[in-house]
């Protein structure tokens, strides 16, 4: 359920969005959970920034960077400095949003985790949703690992099962076996009711996904692999203050705000 200020949004009321954009605003309109916002902007915003997560994946399966362990990472070292755990540290001089650019547009010099390559969606989302300026300034420090060990963007996990289009998520394969270590779980990104984007397994639908992950069981397994019932997502109302004043990502929502808006005037 979505709700504006506590009041219920009649999501029928919302022309001119876009394909993807409807199925965010359905995907979390049809939850269990509640979804409150002050405003439609600021709902607009979390769209925004939810549609340039699905790009963003759909960008790094693109980019022909490789599906390595830690152990054998490798980046651009024009821009990154490899450290020994496997993770990237930005280079002094270099500006975040470059570095995050090359990612995608260099993708052959790079091979990661795919828990590192959450990271640089969400690094990528952000970029497109904020002006350059301020993401230049927010995260000169910028360190790709994983989100346990990323404090900037403020990433939430939690228990549940209201999976909305945009959130990380985590298929875990308990029996993995030693040698396929790197498969004892995947994180992906839910592009859709049933197709996720996963580094080093591309767009998969569940099923997919839980097949590839139980063929890299041990023998004698007797746990299937499974969508875990948790959440990571991005602090949308903290991503927002991100940005200087005056700039807000444009989507087809923009339009619907001001639509309504003029309507809610005319009935009261």
């Amino acid at each position: 359920m979505i709700t504006i200020q506590e009041k219920p949004l009649n999501t029928s009321s919302l022309p001119a969005l876009s394909q993807v954009e409807t199925a965010i605003i359905q995907s979390l309109a049809s939850q269990s959970v509640s979804y409150n916002y002050a405003s439609l902007q600021e709902l607009s915003f979390e769209v925004a920034l939810r549609k340039h997560t699905i790009q963003a994946s759909i960008g790094l399966l693109q980019s022909g960077a490789r599906f390595e362990s830690f152990m054998r990472s490798t980046c651009n070292p024009r821009f990154w400095r490899r450290m020994p755990n496997g993770a990237f540290q930005l280079n002094p001089y270099v500006r975040p949003s470059d570095a995050i650019e090359d990612i995608f547009q260099n993708g052959q010099l790079y091979g990661f985790e795919c828990a590192t390559a959450i990271i640089i969606i969400f690094y990528k989302a952000v970029k497109d949703s904020i002006d350059q300026r301020s993401f230049d300034q927010l995260f000169q420090q910028l360190y790709l690992y994983s989100w346990e060990h990323d404090e900037d963007l403020q990433l939430e996990t939690r228990a549940g099962t209201d999976y909305v289009i945009g959130d990380c998520l985590y298929f875990d394969n308990p029996d993995f076996a030693p040698q396929h270590s790197v498969w004892r779980g995947e994180n992906v990104i839910k592009l859709n009711e049933n197709l996720y984007y996963g580094h080093g397994i591309a767009i998969r639908s569940s099923e997919e996904i839980i097949y590839h992950l139980n063929r890299m069981r041990r023998p004698g397994a007797t746990t299937e692999a499974h969508l875990l019932p948790q959440v990571t997502r991005l602090n949308f109302t903290f991503v927002r203050t991100f940005s200087s004043s005056g700039y807000t990502p444009r989507t087809s929502l923009d339009s619907a705000i001001t639509i309504q808006t003029n309507h809610q005037t005319r009935l009261s």
